[in-house]
């Protein structure tokens, strides 16, 4: 699948921001904020997936 340049820069930046949520939640393992970066990392995961589906939908280079 071919995608565009900005298509990847969006991939890139939500993996980063999952990458630091599941991080905190292993390093404050049983803590609630470590609960909280768990199921933050969770939403994150959805947001992405709708973000790059709306983003592979209407992009010309993309799609």
């Amino acid at each position: 699948m071919k995608t565009c340049q900005r298509f990847t820069r969006i991939r890139s930046g939500y993996e980063q921001d999952i990458r630091f949520l599941i991080n905190h939640s292993e390093r404050h393992q049983g803590t609630v904020s470590g609960k909280v970066s768990a199921k933050n990392a969770i939403a994150v995961k959805r947001k992405m997936a709708r973000a790059l589906n709306w983003h592979f939908d209407r992009c010309p280079e993309c799609g």
